[in-house]
């Protein structure tokens, strides 16, 4: 391409140079509202350094409402599923009110978390979709839900960065026996891939 008054190799130039910037100064940066940063955020050497939101509620195991900037949003933490303790139509799920207990120790209202996003910000229903770290100490909430037997690995793509590691504390979780993997037996929740009812 020819800029006027440009030879090719000045514009290469400056091309370049203005890649290597805006790589630079778009690290660690917030989606409008401080929803969330952009994907790849969560692989920094401290993800959880700066928080974007705040716990106002804990809705269940695996939901957050939380206030970013002006704004209040629900937040589905990616990756996990835990037993149903409010949503509509369902019975109240097998360790469902232990996993939300233990989502409201983890994160009262008030705490400070950083949500850092994978590749689709927000699910289906509205709400925002994030890896969800607790801003005093770098907790990452999602994989301690797992680790500790209060959530199973549900991943949905292309929201995959941290399967991995979901499905090891996963699998660590049911040899160790804690948690839902001693409570439940047979009760282990299912994850259905398009659920009919409305989310909480």
């Amino acid at each position: 391409m020819y800029l006027m008054g440009f030879r090719p190799i000045t514009v290469a130039v400056a091309l370049a140079v203005l890649v290597v910037a805006g790589t630079a100064c778009g690290r660690g940066t917030s989606r409008p509202g401080g929803a969330a940063p952009d994907a790849g955020a969560g692989r920094a050497a401290n993800p959880a350094a700066g928080a974007n939101a705040t716990v106002t509620r804990v809705v269940d195991g695996d939901t957050l409402a939380v206030r970013t900037g002006k704004s209040n949003d629900k937040v589905r933490l990616i990756g996990i599923d835990t037993p149903e303790s409010v949503k509509p139509n369902t019975p109240v799920q097998c360790f469902a009110l232990a996993a939300s207990a233990r989502m409201k120790a983890l994160l009262p209202a008030g705490t400070p978390v950083r949500l850092v996003r994978d590749a689709d910000a927000r699910d289906r229903y509205g709400r925002l979709l994030a890896y969800v770290y607790r801003a005093s100490d770098g907790l990452f909430v999602n994989l301690s839900l797992v680790r500790d037997g209060y959530a199973v690995v549900d991943t949905i793509p292309p929201n995959v960065s941290h399967a991995k590691e979901f499905v090891a504390a996963a699998a660590d979780a049911r040899n160790g026996n804690r948690g839902l993997w001693a409570a439940c037996g047979d009760d282990i929740p299912r994850h259905p891939s398009a659920p009919l009812a409305s989310p909480p």
